[in-house]
């Protein structure tokens, strides 16, 4: 591909996996959009400015992938099922995914995994290094590919280069414990600007990078092997417009009135909607469900709780496992408190629409986000923009990203059993009016910015970092952490 190759994009964005997921409808194979807010945010940049998307169709798929898809061109890189299992299973979440959450599960480290962690990453940049047009721009997306941006540096010196981080990043004790800390860092420094969800996350990659690399400057201002690199806070957020929308539909409300009808009409409801994983602390969280009923805080004939548990990187046999230790509290929990045709728990382990899930938290009287640690989690966010009367509360983890801007809820160390059934104790026990005073100062947070705001803010810190590379900077690439 020559550099005047009209095929090539002035913006590239380069993620895990393709913005779109192949169906069947009658024995025809169909394409639609992976859900989530990050494809909408970002399918519409692309379509503005000449973009490409290039990421793996998924290793239960078969057959190529559409050229074009909503105005945007598809680039698809080919993973082998032995890669998969090395470089998606193995390295990226068996080594990064648990040592990048507060090592909740112990991370393994194999150096097979490591080295097609490394071939997979180049197979990407060089994608992308045949792709971007002359002086181009390239947002980079998380913990897959975290060698992306210096090996696309080194093929590209011309190209602007953008990483955003979805998850956490460890703090220095966690982080050296990976044998390719180095690698990973010197990695993520070939970018110019690197993005994170919350400031003290930003602030742990900076000072890790100063110690390992010699990178000099401040937590924003890093100068390292000649260059700039600009790390900031972008806190991600969700669609708002379209969610209260959806949520002012009539079938929409009607269909969280036959929830609520359709499990008895409790006096409250209860909600978690999480993806089955073990940092999401759902286990902890049913426990501390299961010891308000018992202590007589929660009765079978007044209270219920419904947890969706969206499924998760099925052939992998931990969460396999931690499928069936769930579903073992499930049990128990129905056994020990249900009363005759009335389980106090209602579990769905499976996928759900987007209206579905709306009609589910129109219906919750409580919602219950109790990670252990998350980057950012946006159910809790979209919980918050559909509730337009102001009704509803919010049971929320402090290690959540999410718990810098929604300081209406009522906040929970995850870890404290104890401390779970108070604050859900606490949201029950609270009237109209500190429940709405609480809604509103969350609201007014969460529909300052919707998630097109925040794609435009990190393109327009990373063009600015382009426009003035001057050694004397000093001023934060990130924008304000209030949004």
């Amino acid at each position: 591909m020559s550099d005047s190759d009209p095929q090539r994009a002035d913006f590239v964005v380069v993620a895990n996996r393709l913005p779109v997921q192949q169906s069947m409808s009658q024995g025809n194979e169909e394409w639609r959009p992976s859900p989530g807010g990050l494809v909408s945010a970002l399918t519409s940049v692309l379509q503005s400015r000449n973009g490409l998307w290039i990421g793996w169709l998924g290793v239960s798929e078969h057959g190529d992938p559409p050229r074009t898809y909503e105005g945007i061109r598809l680039k698809a890189v080919d993973i082998s099922s032995e890669e998969y299992e090395n470089f998606y299973l193995g390295f990226s979440n068996a080594t990064l995914w648990p040592l990048y959450h507060d090592a909740i599960r112990a991370p393994t480290f194999h150096r097979t995994w490591w080295q097609t962690y490394e071939e997979v990453n180049m197979r990407y940049a060089t994608a992308a290094a045949e792709a971007v047009a002359p002086n181009g721009t390239v947002w980079i997306h998380d913990y897959q590919l975290q060698l992306v941006p210096n090996m696309l540096r080194e093929l590209r010196p011309d190209v602007q280069i953008g990483f955003f981080l979805h998850i956490p990043f460890p703090p220095s004790e966690l982080f050296m414990q990976l044998p390719w800390r180095r690698e990973i860092i010197s990695g993520l420094l070939g970018s110019d600007l690197i993005g994170f969800q919350v400031p003290h996350v930003a602030s742990n990659f900076s000072r890790i990078a100063r110690r390992l690399l010699g990178a000099t400057g401040t937590d924003s201002i890093l100068h390292y092997d000649g260059r700039i690199i600009r790390v900031g806070a972008f806190p991600i957020t969700v669609d708002t417009a379209q969610i209260i929308s959806m949520a002012s539909d009539p079938k929409i409300r009607l269909r969280a009135r036959e929830i609520r009808r359709d499990l008895g009409n409790p006096e409250v409801m209860l909600l978690g909607v999480d993806r089955l994983d073990y940092t999401k602390g759902i286990q902890q969280r049913l426990k501390a469900v299961t010891e308000l009923y018992a202590d007589g805080s929660l009765s079978g004939d007044k209270h219920v709780m419904v947890q969706v548990a969206v499924p998760s990187r099925e052939s992998d046999a931990h969460y396999d496992l931690e499928r069936h230790s769930l579903e073992q509290v499930v049990s128990e929990m129905n056994g020990d408190h249900s009363l005759v045709g009335s389980p106090v728990l209602h579990y769905l382990h499976q996928n759900l629409p987007f209206d579905e899930l709306l009609a589910l938290y129109l219906a919750a009287d409580i919602m219950l986000v109790t990670p252990f640690r998350d980057g950012m989690n946006l159910v809790a966010k979209e919980y918050v923009t559909c509730r337009t009367d102001q009704t509803g509360k919010l049971v929320l983890s402090e290690f959540a990203g999410a718990a810098a801007e929604l300081r209406g809820a009522f906040m929970v160390n995850p870890h404290d059993l104890e401390g779970i059934k108070e604050a859900i104790r606490l949201a029950m026990k609270a009237g109209p009016k500190e429940a709405k005073a609480r809604m509103s100062r969350m609201r007014r947070k969460t529909l300052r910015r919707n998630v097109y705001d925040w794609a435009q803010s990190f393109l327009a810190a990373l063009q600015q970092g382009s426009q003035d590379r001057t050694p004397t900077e000093t001023h934060d690439a990130s924008p304000s952490p209030s949004g």
